[in-house]
C-alpha cells in the first residue's frame, strides 16, 4: 500500500485497464470495470469491498468523495506486476427534493466515464460480512438483485476456477427488472454461462412481471418458481446463505420465503436459526 490517510485508511493507486458496458443501450447503464493495482502488496478476497476516492473539491467543502463497491472477481496469486480488481458500476442520478433538479451521482459517473489508462485512487479492501465455509461440501445459497450479483461472481470464479472439486450445491437466485438487466446473464454479457456445465452449479433468474415493480419483484418470482428447492436448501444444516443488493432485497426475500415456508413465523424461525449458527450473512447497501 502507499500512503495512509486517517480518514480513508490504506490507499493505493490503480489504472483503468478496461471499462465495458454490459447492458444494452435500451436499459439502465451498468459497466464492468477492470482496475489494475501494480502494488504487489495489494490483496483482496471474494466478497470484500473497495473504496473509490473521487477527488474534490465537492459540495460542502469535502476534499474527496468515497464510495464502496463489491469486488466482482476472485482473489489472485501474488504477482510482481500487481493484480486486477473488477467492479460493477451502475450510472446513477438523483433528484433534489427541494428544487426537483436531476444531478449525476458523483462516484458512479466518475467511474462510468473513466477511460482506459486513467489513474484512480482506491481505499481498502474492507472486511466483508461474507465468509466462505471451510472445505468443499457446504451448500451455498446466493441471493441478490442488481449489482448485488458482483460478489457472487467472485465466489463462483473462486469455487470452480481455483478450489475445484466442490461437492456441495451452489445456487444463485437473482432478480432484475428486465431480461436485459440480468447482469452477467444477458445477451450483452453472459459471463456466468461459463459455469452452467458445472455439475453442482445452477442459476435461477427472475424478471419482474412489469419493469416498474423493480428487480426485487424478479427475485420474488425466481424464488416462487423454485420454492421447494430453496426451502430444502434452507432447511439443510450444510447450507450457508448469502444475500446482497439494495435495501429492498431482504423485504422481497422475506415475502417470498414466508410463502415458501408456509408462514412468516416459520420463515423467521428458520432465518433466526441460520443466524444463530453463523450460516447467514448479508451485504445490503442503500
Amino acid at each position: 500500500m502507499s500512503d495512509i490517510d486517517f480518514e480513508l485508511g490504506p490507499i493505493c493507486e490503480a489504472t483503468v485497464k478496461g471499462n465495458q458496458r454490459i447492458t444494452p443501450p435500451a436499459s439502465d447503464e451498468v459497466r464492468h470495470l477492470v482496475l489494475h493495482v501494480d502494488d504487489p502488496a495489494f490483496r483482496f478476497l471474494e466478497g470484500q469491498t473497495i473504496g473509490v476516492v473521487v477527488p474534490g473539491p465537492h459540495a460542502f467543502g469535502n476534499r474527496y468523495h468515497l464510495r464502496r463497491y463489491s469486488v466482482a472477481n476472485a482473489r489472485q496469486s501474488a504477482a510482481e506486476d500487481g493484480v486486477d480488481v473488477e467492479i460493477l458500476v451502475r450510472r446513477c442520478f438523483y433528484v433534489d427534493d427541494v428544487s426537483g433538479e436531476r444531478y449525476p451521482g458523483i462516484a458512479s459517473n466518475y467511474l462510468c466515464d473513466a477511460a482506459p489508462g486513467q489513474r484512480i485512487t482506491l481505499s481498502g479492501p474492507y472486511r466483508s460480512p461474507f465468509r466462505m465455509p471451510p472445505g468443499t461440501s457446504a451448500n451455498l445459497l446466493m441471493i441478490g438483485v442488481g449489482t448485488g450479483v458482483a460478489p457472487f461472481r467472485g465466489f463462483i470464479q473462486h469455487i470452480y476456477g481455483q478450489v475445484g472439486g466442490w461437492q456441495g450445491k451452489v445456487r444463485l437466485f437473482y432478480g432484475a427488472r428486465t431480461g436485459m438487466e440480468l447482469l452477467y446473464m444477458n445477451d450483452q454479457n453472459a459471463d456466468l454461462a461459463n459455469y452452467y456445465d458445472e455439475r453442482t452449479f445452477k442459476a435461477f433468474q427472475g424478471v419482474a412481471p412489469r419493469a416498474h415493480l423493480g428487480a426485487e419483484a424478479g427475485l420474488e418470482r425466481s424464488i416462487d418458481e423454485n420454492a421447494r428447492e430453496v426451502l430444502e436448501l434452507v432447511e439443510d444444516p450444510s447450507t450457508y446463505v448469502f444475500v446482497a443488493g439494495l435495501e429492498r432485497v431482504e423485504e422481497a426475500l422475506d415475502k417470498a420465503m414466508a410463502k415458501a415456508a408456509g408462514s412468516a413465523e416459520r420463515w423467521q424461525a428458520l432465518k433466526a436459526r441460520l443466524r444463530d449458527e453463523d450460516r447467514w450473512s448479508e451485504l445490503i447497501y442503500g
